[in-house]
Parts: structure tokens; sequence; C-alpha cells
């Protein structure tokens, strides 16, 4: 599976599957208890296929860091715990990555990233083979609910308000609010 309907949600532990839409947002399932959850559109949520890691030359989506990971650790689990000091976390991020930007990924950053890589092990669903025409339109969708919001478009005033004679009121016809006339 891609990471095309993989979800963080903030505030919230894990990772989450998106499982299906609703009017008001989706619902997910979480990747490590297995609990349902209707998300409302106004939370923040990130899609992994979306998010990348800063290095020297580019970005480097994350799955090809996953990909990285796999490689380096045989397909299991890290070696290493998220939970693991700073130092340890970073000397492991530079072996996997070496030349990603320790001015711009912290600590925190790597931890994410360690988990969610030992998350996605756990369930299986770390697959690395190139996504099919049908899947990449199926998941575009997904990404553009998600980063779409709820806001009331704007009303633009219709052509015929526009006409370049002036209205009664600016003719001194009309009714005038109280407001207007106190002086």
């Amino acid at each position: 599976m891609s990471l095309d309907k993989i979800l963080s949600i903030a505030t919230k532990p894990g990772l989450y599957q998106m499982v299906t839409q609703t009017r008001a947002g989706f619902v997910a399932v979480s990747l490590l208890d297995g609990k349902k959850m209707t998300v409302n559109l106004k939370s923040n949520v990130s899609v992994l296929s979306e998010i990348a890691i800063y290095t020297l030359q580019e970005e480097m989506p994350l799955l090809e860091v996953f990909k990285k990971i796999s490689i380096k650790e045989g397909a299991n689990k890290t070696s290493i715990s998220h939970k693991a000091d700073k130092l340890a976390l970073e000397a492991y991020f530079f072996e996997v990555l070496p030349n990603y930007d320790e001015d711009r990924v912290y600590a925190s950053d790597i931890k994410k990233v360690i988990q969610w890589y030992n998350i996605l092990q756990a369930n299986d669903l770390l697959d690395f083979s190139e996504p099919t025409e049908a899947a990449e339109k199926s998941a575009k969708p997904v990404a553009k609910a998600l980063t779409s919001t709820a806001a009331p478009k704007s009303v633009k005033p219709s052509a015929k308000n526009s006409s370049s004679k002036a209205s009664s009121a600016a003719k001194g016809g009309g009714k005038t609010s109280k407001a207007a006339v106190k002086k």
C-alpha cells in the first residue's frame, strides 16, 4: 500500500489509515489499536505521502527515507527505539540518510520517522513497489479532500449592480440610516 491513505493526526498518537470520506470529514482506523474514529476536516492532518525530509541538496520524500531504513534494517524493525536519546537518534539517522540537514531536521522529527516506520512495518504496510496509475488517480482526491477547508466561498457582486449610473441612494433618494442623519 502506498502512503496516500496513511495519516498523522495532530494531538493523536500513532498513525491512522483513512477508510472513507464523510460529509464533515472522514473515518480513520488507528494502526496502533484498530479503533475507528471520525476526524473533522478542521483537524490538523498530514498525509504521509506529502511529507519530506530536508537534505542538504533537496527535500527527500518520506517513502524514500523509509526505503533507506528498510534496506539498512533488512525489512525488519529499526535497531533503535524512537525513545532513545537525541545523540543516538541523530547517529542512527546519519547512517540512514548521511546528507540530511541537521539544522532543519530535529530529534523530534527523527523520533516520528522511526516510530512511523516501525508502525507501518508492524502492520505490513511498507510496500516499495511503484504505484499503478489507478492507485495514483484514487489517491489524489484523498489528498485534495484532506487539504481542502470548509470555509465558505466569497460572493462576488453581480455585474448588474456595477452599472455606470449612480444608484438612487447616491442621488439623494432612498432611505438613509440614523447614523448618516446624526451629526
